[in-house]
């Protein structure tokens, strides 16, 4: 799991403690049971005692404690995070995701629009309390270009369509109706046996050299905008293709590069400091586990006799800042 998906999973754990708060303040908490099966109950009491004493307990405590302190760092040094912000943060993310992908994990992890404006406002706060340790200048993005230019590079495109059938025969019987005028969406729902393009016209994007199987990659890099070819044979079976753009290669610009290099190198430097910020806001925080069960939770560091020390295993995943897109992008 990327470090992305890691930030937005940790907002489960935040939800689910969320969750068993609201059980035992209210909201149908106190006692009573929580199902039954067969006319057999399970006490609410069971229901906690066993969530609390799972591994996911320490975490979602450790999750609570650190909202905890960003808040009061936050209000001690009136650092603001405006919903603008909040926004922002949360679209960075989604745009280094595949398409669904964050809507996927979110819905995967059972979030809610609060969940998530609680984890991106953590990371603009922490962000903006860093700041003054980041340190990128234009000589740093400028020597990044210079040494990686090629993974700026943009390698020619191609965007098609097409229709995927088991055999040759009906390969050629659905080619015959699309040169006769028949509609490409209709005969791709109806034919196609690729589940994923099927219902969205046999649409594929674009795509580079060597993300598609030989022969496919060859008939549509060879093909002309607009141009039909086919049966093309692989080893998915029969494809009927159309060629629908062209992207010629283009070379990487530093002007293009710019923000993205900055972004990378600024966010590199966060993940070193952010540790060490988070480490500092414990030591320094009177910490009361109540709780036995949780009283390691935050020992003391190895080397040092302050008992409110945390390890660095502790610092849930939703402290560390999103990391860049890919270069290549």
């Amino acid at each position: 799991m990327s470090r992305i998906l890691r930030t937005v999973a940790a907002l489960g754990t935040a939800a689910l403690c969320i969750s068993l708060a609201a059980c035992n303040n209210g909201g149908g908490g106190g006692g009573g049971d929580v199902a039954a099966v067969n006319g057999h109950a399970i006490s609410r009491a069971d229901f906690d005692k066993k969530l609390e004493s799972s591994p996911a307990a320490k975490q979602v405590l450790g999750q609570l404690i650190q909202q905890q302190l960003l808040d009061q760092y936050a209000a001690d040094k009136k650092i603001d995070a405006s919903q603008a912000e909040i926004d922002k943060k949360k679209d960075e993310t989604k745009a280094r995701m595949q398409p669904g992908q964050f809507e996927q994990v979110v819905k995967s992890q059972g979030l809610s629009d609060a969940d998530l404006n609680q984890i991106f406002k953590q990371q603009v706060v922490i962000e903006k309390a860093v700041a003054p340790q980041v340190r990128v200048s234009e000589s740093d993005v400028k020597t990044y270009f210079d040494k990686n230019r090629a993974l700026f590079d943009k390698p020619a495109q191609v965007r098609a369509r097409h229709i995927l059938v088991a055999d040759q025969a009906k390969a050629k019987e659905v080619l015959a109706k699309i040169k006769a005028g028949g509609s490409w969406d209709a005969l791709a729902k109806q034919y196609s046996t690729d589940p994923s393009s099927k219902d969205k016209g046999g649409e594929l994007g674009f795509f580079g050299r060597g993300q598609m199987v030989g022969p496919f990659q060859d008939a549509a890099f060879g093909a002309n905008v607009g141009q039909v070819v086919g049966p093309v044979k692989s080893p998915f079976g029969y494809h009927i293709i159309q060629v629908e753009e062209k992207k010629p290669a283009q070379r990487g610009s530093f002007a293009n590069a710019h923000d993205t290099i900055k972004t990378q190198l600024t966010q590199q430097q966060q993940g070193t400091v952010v540790p060490a910020f988070l480490q500092q806001l414990r030591s320094s925080a009177k910490i009361d586990i109540k709780d036995d069960r949780f009283k390691d939770l935050f020992p003391p560091a190895p080397g040092s006799a302050a008992a409110s020390a945390a390890p660095a295993s502790a610092a849930p995943a939703s402290a560390a800042p999103a990391p860049a897109p890919a270069a290549t992008k």
